[in-house]
């Protein structure tokens, strides 16, 4: 994934490997994210992608999470 693309692009949708690799974590706990519902996705028939939009606002999210604990 080039990031200079993703920047530049924010609409753009990443595959589940591409996504991982933007939030750090593995596909798996990927996965589990979006089956919990804690992060959306986009069905394009029987793909999955994610939006970087939605991959941005959910690490917002975390970050105004964290700061909660404070």
């Amino acid at each position: 994934m080039n990031d200079k693309t993703v920047i530049d692009n924010p609409a753009r949708l990443l595959t589940p490997q591409e996504a991982a690799q933007f939030l750090a974590v593995s596909p798996r706990t990927l996965w589990g994210m979006a089956q919990r519902g804690e992060l959306p996705i986009v069905r394009i028939g029987r793909l999955t992608r994610y939006a970087v939009d939605d991959l941005r606002t959910y690490i917002a999210r975390q970050r105004q999470q964290a700061r909660d604990w404070d």
